[in-house]
């Protein structure tokens, strides 16, 4: 019966770090985003 722990934890396992690395991504890509300027009226 072991294989089942192989069976659902390492897809689990592999999602976490996939959605892990998602957030990193997303996170750094808001601190390294420069502030947004209103735009001037023409």
């Amino acid at each position: 019966m072991w294989y089942f722990a192989w069976l659902l934890g390492f897809p689990l396992a592999a999602a976490f770090a996939v959605l892990n690395a998602m957030w990193y991504e997303l996170m750094a890509r808001e601190d390294d985003a420069e502030p947004v300027q209103p735009a001037k009226p023409a």
